[in-house]
């Protein structure tokens, strides 16, 4: 696609961009504050509502090692992200803990300043299959936050889910290990499917309350197309709240941040929270505020979007700092995105027929 650029326009100056606006705002006045970059295409597993194995088999093409951003590439596109106004800068995949030398990458997005000469928070999205051996070099490297995708206790389930007959206790082993470093806040993201791990919802809300860890369900979403999404497979974040509820008595609480995509709910007594992600049936989109890089440099401003613009070839054909600050302006601003907002009125045949990004090819 081609990219427009807009008038913005900056300088380098100690490791941070300068830019005379206080901020991008889209089409719908919705500021830049979150970019989500995708270190890799590969993952260790075929969780069967991101990379089914019938579709990511033994024979499937995945990027060549010079088709990736380098760290270089990833880090100055993360410095311009940042003098036009992103705080947050989350890492994710594929798996992003395959991505050889993430923690050097962590490191040099850690050293990153605001033009106020404020520090940048940096997360990561992880499976957790290597998290109990990568958890100390992440903490000294810079990260901040993690979350980790556990979809259910059971180990049967969740070997049959990951489809590579990965434990969960290794996964659990990862977690705590994370926090023993240090690193925190951790969020345990569980994809919650009728038919397949829906009974698992008050096992999980059981075992992570009173933890350092805060659980959040997410509403199986029509992410790409290889997952087979149907409507009926989704269970609602009301549904899931009654029956957590149920168990534990709930008291909802207000968002901390604008653009915060979970709608948070404590337990009474005073033992943690949980999230609820309800991209489906309660949609976020008039406060979103996140973009995603993919693993080769495109740039998506919505997660269910059918098409990338190609920073890439701006960073690789020679493009100043200016001119690629002025494209990612451009593409911002010229932004319209509210996908889940007008889901419901698409027909089955409409919304099959709409071809999405795949989620393991820009993250979640």
């Amino acid at each position: 696609m081609t990219l427009t650029p807009s008038r913005a326009t900056g300088t380098r100056v100690s490791g941070a961009l300068r830019l005379p606006s206080a901020g991008l705002r889209d089409q719908h006045d919705r500021p830049l504050r979150d970019l989500r970059i995708s270190v890799t295409d590969r993952c260790n597993f075929r969780c069967v509502y991101c990379m089914p194995r019938a579709v990511f088999g033994r024979d499937y093409a995945f990027l060549d090692r010079d088709e990736l951003l380098s760290f270089d590439e990833i880090e100055r596109i993360a410095r311009i992200a940042v003098a036009h106004g992103v705080r947050k800068l989350r890492l994710t995949g594929g798996e992003p803990l395959l991505r050889r030398g993430i923690e050097e990458l962590i490191a040099r997005l850690s050293a990153l300043r605001t033009p106020t000469d404020e520090r940048v928070e940096i997360a990561l999205t992880t499976n957790g299959s290597a998290l109990a051996v990568k958890a100390q070099a992440l903490k000294e490297a810079g990260l901040d936050r993690l979350t980790v995708s556990v979809d259910t206790l059971d180990d049967e389930l969740f070997q049959r889910m990951n489809d590579v007959r990965f434990p969960v206790s290794r996964v659990l082993q990862g977690i705590d290990a994370a926090h023993a470093v240090g690193i925190g806040p951790i969020k345990i993201n569980m994809v919650v499917k009728r038919g397949l791990n829906d009974h698992e919802i008050e096992a999980m809300a059981t075992r992570f309350r009173g933890t350092p860890y805060t659980l959040r369900f997410i509403e199986y979403m029509d992410v790409g197309t290889s997952n087979g999404w149907e409507l009926d497979e989704v269970v609602p974040s009301a549904e899931i709240v009654d029956r957590v509820g149920a168990l534990f008595p709930l008291e909802p609480v207000g968002a901390t941040v604008t653009g915060e995509t979970a709608q948070r709910w404590r337990y009474a007594d005073g033992s943690g929270e949980i999230g609820l992600i309800s991209s489906v049936t309660n949609t976020f989109c008039g406060t979103c505020n996140r973009a995603r890089i993919s693993t080769e440099g495109r740039l998506f401003t919505c997660l269910f979007a059918t098409e990338g613009h190609d920073l890439r070839a701006l960073l690789r054909g020679g493009a100043s700092d200016d001119e690629l600050s002025r494209a990612m302006a451009g593409i911002w601003g010229a932004r319209d995105d509210r996908y889940s907002e007008i889901r419901s009125a698409l027909t089955p045949e409409l919304r099959a027929a709409r071809q999405r990004i795949e989620m393991s090819y820009i993250g979640g």
